[in-house]
């Protein structure tokens, strides 16, 4: 294992403005109505694909929080293969790869997908939100961020 080079608290207060300005376009897919379970799915997906454990830890801490199922967190890893996630999750996170890769693009299947699951609006909101985690991915990889500790589960 690797030793953290630096952490978000240290690039928090190293970076003041540009963390805010990250934060503040990090919030708008929610803010224009796009759910946040939806969102913290497809920001566990970008995390994977890139490797971010700092940005995986937290966005399952978040989805947690959010009340998203353990059987979808769990399984957005192979979400292609779990019957549990709705059709608009599926294009969300097909469409998450494919922006995350981006291999070749984004395929007319894809986008088409993608499209008929999401207003032309939510469509501009959606890819901010997987272009921004995709930033956060590269921050946390390039610096090492560690993953945040689970908190203790409260005894009976």
């Amino acid at each position: 294992m690797s030793h953290a080079r630096s952490d978000y608290k240290a690039f928090r207060s190293q970076a003041p403005e540009l963390y805010a300005a990250i934060l503040a376009v990090s919030q708008q897919a929610s803010g224009a109505g796009l759910d946040k379970h939806l969102l913290e799915l497809i920001k566990i997906r970008a995390s994977q694909i890139n490797g971010c454990a700092f940005c995986v830890q937290h966005h399952v801490l978040l989805a947690e929080k959010l009340g998203v199922g353990a059987d979808k967190i769990n399984l957005v890893v192979a979400w292609r293969e779990a019957p549990q996630f709705t059709a608009r999750e599926r294009a969300a996170l097909a469409f998450t790869e494919a922006l995350t890769r981006l291999d070749g693009g984004v395929s007319d299947a894809v986008y088409a997908e993608a499209r008929a699951a999401f207003s032309e609006t939510e469509l501009v909101f959606l890819t901010s939100a997987i272009g921004v985690i995709n930033l956060w991915n590269r921050y946390g990889v390039a610096f090492r961020w560690t993953p945040a500790e689970r908190p203790a589960q409260a005894s009976n």
